[in-house]
Parts: C-alpha cells; sequence; structure tokens
C-alpha cells in the first residue's frame, strides 16, 4: 500500500527509525518493560510508552524515577535495555508502506535516517532489515544540541545531505518527531502506530467480505 505523500519539491527524504522505517516500537516496548521491571518500576504502560515516543532515554528515565520515586541510574539502565532489544532484534520487520517508499525513490534523491536512538542501535536495526546501504546519512542521539521536539536533528541531516529543509519530506510516527520536522520548515508523512495498522487491516478485511 502507497502511502499519500504531500505534494512538493522535495531533493531528499528524512525518516525516523523506529517505528517509521523498523516495527521495532513493540520490540522496543518489551525491552523497556523488562528493563524497567528490574530496577523496580512496572507503571510505565503501553499507552505511555507510545506517548512519549521519540523523547530520549534520558527524559524517560529521569520522569519515570521523579513519578515514582526511583533512582534508576540512567547510562546502566540504557545499556541493559539496548541489550534486551538487541536479543529479539531478529524479530524485526520493516514497516511495509515505508520500505516500498524507500525502494521507489532510492538512487533518485538522497535520504538520512533521523533517530533519538543510539547510532548503534540504529545500524543494528538497518543491518538486520539490510537496507543500512540505502541511506546517504545517519543523525542519532548524542549528535545534535537538542532532542526532538527541536528542529535540530531534522536541520542537521538536511546540512549533511546538502539539502535546504523546505526541500525535504520527513517520515515520522511519533508526534514528537512531526513537531520537529514542522519547525525545521519541512514537510512530512505521518506513519502509523502498529495499534492503527493492525485496525486498518481489520476494517479493510470486513469491508472485501
Amino acid at each position: 500500500m502507497l502511502l499519500t505523500l504531500p505534494e512538493g519539491d522535495f531533493r531528499a527524504y528524512l525518516f525516523d527509525c523506529d517505528g517509521t522505517i523498523a516495527d521495532s516500537m513493540p520490540i522496543h516496548f518489551i525491552a523497556w518493560t523488562q528493563a524497567l521491571k528490574e530496577y523496580g518500576c512496572t507503571s510505565f504502560t503501553e499507552e505511555l510508552f507510545y506517548a512519549w515516543g521519540g523523547k530520549p532515554v534520558a527524559a524517560i528515565v529521569s520522569e519515570l524515577s521523579r513519578r515514582d520515586g526511583l533512582s534508576i541510574p540512567i547510562a546502566e539502565f540504557s545499556h541493559r535495555k539496548e541489550s534486551l532489544y538487541y536479543e529479539l532484534i531478529d524479530q524485526l520487520q520493516p514497516v511495509p508502506e515505508v520500505l516500498e517508499q524507500i525502494h521507489l525513490q532510492h538512487g533518485r534523491i538522497p535520504f538520512a535516517v533521523v533517530s533519538g536512538s543510539t547510532r548503534e542501535s540504529v545500524v543494528r536495526s538497518l543491518e538486520t532489515l539490510k537496507i543500512l546501504h540505502l541511506f546517504d546519512a545517519l543523525v542519532c542521539a548524542g549528535e545534535y544540541a537538542r532532542s526532538k521536539p527541536a528542529p535540530d536533528p531534522f536541520l542537521l541531516a538536511a546540512q549533511r545531505l546538502g539539502v535546504a529543509p523546505e526541500h525535504c519530506l520527513v517520515f515520522e510516527d511519533a508526534e514528537i518527531g512531526i513537531q520537529a520536522a514542522k519547525a525545521a520548515g519541512m514537510a512530512t508523512v505521518r506513519i502509523a502506530q502498529p495499534h492503527e495498522r493492525a485496525a486498518a487491516a481489520i476494517s479493510r478485511d470486513a469491508a472485501s467480505n
């Protein structure tokens, strides 16, 4: 199923990774909840996980620690959460409609991945999907001054590709990412989250019966 893209003179595509290129959010949620449980936090719901999508790990952990009266060591937790994700990464699949756009436009315009995840995590995900070689630049956590919803990550990606922001089209699943792209002066395509894609599939099946 092709995505509906806005009209414009787009000379570069910028993609979020988790939940946009990679259908990784369900796997990340398992890793998050298991790691948090090891540090005494059992209140991190799936609804909250998706609502906070795109936030840096440090910001989420700090907020959970404050809210639940915990002292979760951020660096230690982050390493543990990543290791749990890597244990499950063989299950990773792409988001089909995004992968379709990547293959349709590859070689015509440059691509960048713009993520709040670590470079190691992004590389591992793209390698698992066998598409790392399709991207001209990666912009990952720790490489920009301010995280989404600030425009910094997307502006840095545009700079690295040598394309003006107004000629970049951003693919994002999280509202915080959409806000960042708009703040950068870029057009956006919102990618449906897993529960939305599942509901749409059920509706299509019902309509065809």
